[in-house]
């Protein structure tokens, strides 16, 4: 039992690695992204969408599959190289990205498959989850609905009012996550906008909130694993993450929110996330 999660602990940070060497690449060949907060955010939909979520990319509009919302739009191109290596577009149209007549913009949009919501209007997730959820309620549905946030974000006021709404619906169907990376566009969110004590306030709102290392493939495996859905309450996951994670030139650089790598910055990113790929490769032998 042991060896074989060791195995698939493995298995999913080596496919974190080459959904962020994906990241990578289609961001410096379309010449645009959001860089920082996509690396900080692929431990975690990785973790959902290989480990969490039900989900069929055969069918992916299967009346029971679980609901993720991407509210931190903006941070599209995990998603849609998650989506790729999850099988819900190809891998060349994820080559696209970013090209004329591409359908895959600059935001998510329920064109390209998997996508279940049009996002990127900061704040706007949570209330589109809570939705969701209340309506897989009244029809006594099982799905579950997972909403992954930016910190940014949460200043926004309709954040709280959905926080209050799942609260009182006792939505123990919706899990939350914030990408606690502690850096917007504008700079650190503490000096734009203190979010602290940020698990006390939601606590007080009637949530179950948990605090994890949110670029670490074991604990969001456990804390996922863990979680209570009968238990008439909302989860929250604070996440923190290293924005730019995994690319040593990028870490927590509020620069890199909205930056592009150049052909030598390129070439030493891709670097860096080869090597670990070539020692996870490795170290996946010992499960053979």
């Amino acid at each position: 039992m042991l060896k074989a999660k060791r195995r698939k602990i493995s298995e999913l940070q080596l496919q974190a690695e080459k959904i962020r060497k994906r990241v990578v690449e289609i961001i410096f060949s379309s010449k645009s992204g959001h860089i920082g907060g996509s690396l900080s955010s692929v431990e975690i939909e990785t973790v959902l969408y290989f480990h969490v979520m039900n989900i069929d990319p055969a069918n992916p509009n299967k009346e029971t599959r679980d609901r993720f919302i991407l509210s931190k739009g903006h941070s599209v191109e995990a998603l849609y190289s998650v989506l790729a290596a999850r099988g819900f577009i190809d891998d060349g149209i994820l080559n696209t990205y970013g090209q004329y007549k591409s359908i895959l913009e600059g935001h998510p949009t329920k064109k390209v498959s998997g996508v279940e919501h049009n996002s990127g209007a900061l704040g706007h997730g949570l209330s589109v989850g809570v939705g969701i959820a209340i309506a897989s309620k009244m029809d006594k549905k099982t799905f579950r609905t997972y909403v992954l946030m930016g910190d940014g974000e949460q200043g926004e006021g309709s954040v709280y009012e959905a926080a209050i709404s799942a609260s009182h619906y006792q939505l123990d169907n919706l899990v939350a996550v914030i990408d606690r990376n502690e850096l917007q566009i504008s700079g650190m969110t503490e000096e734009v906008m203190s979010l602290e004590p940020m698990r006390e306030r939601w606590e007080a709102f009637g949530w179950e909130v948990f605090n994890v290392d949110g670029n670490d493939i074991t604990v969001l495996m456990d804390v996922f694993d863990k979680l209570d859905y009968n238990n008439k309450k909302p989860k929250l996951i604070i996440a923190f993450t290293t924005k730019g994670c995994g690319i040593s030139f990028m870490e927590k650089v509020a620069s890199w929110h909205h930056g592009v790598v150049n052909e030598e910055q390129y070439k030493e990113a891709i670097k860096e996330i080869n090597e670990r790929i070539r020692n996870l490769i490795e170290r996946n032998k010992e499960y053979e």
